[in-house]
């Protein structure tokens, strides 16, 4: 079996970075997208699944293999994608450990529990291009 690299592609603002490392390294990649998004690369083996909670995750989890690398922001797919052996990184470049995995999950849980007690929390600062570089020397270094 060789590397594959599966992409939590819905809204996954390092595509681009993706396609051309995997380009120059003849890594095959799979988007994982539902049907209210359209990705056409020229590279990546695309896979749509329908709109239902969870249904890229699903998908995504149904061929994962140990070799393979997945991209996604979502702690939960990730905290799978570990306890099948694979490896797995975020578009900012964290690579998901089983080390730090408990913790991304408590402060998501937290921040889930404030938002239904009326709570606001802050989303994600305006992405930066050093935001791109770190993900790009993380995405290389799992190779």
């Amino acid at each position: 079996m060789s590397l594959r690299i599966l992409v939590d592609a819905d809204a996954c603002p390092v595509k681009s970075i993706i396609v051309r490392v995997a380009r120059e390294r003849d890594i095959p990649v799979t988007m994982f997208t539902d049907t209210a998004h359209v990705i056409d690369d020229g590279y990546s083996k695309v896979i749509t699944v329908d709109t239902q909670a969870d249904s890229v995750d699903f998908a995504l989890m149904g061929v994962l293999r140990r070799e393979d690398i997945v991209v996604t922001q979502d702690y939960g797919l990730a905290a799978m994608v570990l306890g099948k052996g694979a490896r797995a990184l975020n578009q900012n470049g964290l690579v998901y450990t089983d080390e730090n995995m408990d913790r991304l999950l408590m402060e998501r849980h937290l921040s889930a529990k404030a938002r239904r007690g009326g709570k606001r929390t802050k989303g994600p600062a305006k992405r930066s291009t050093e935001d791109n570089d770190r993900f790009e020397e993380a995405f290389r270094q799992l190779f």
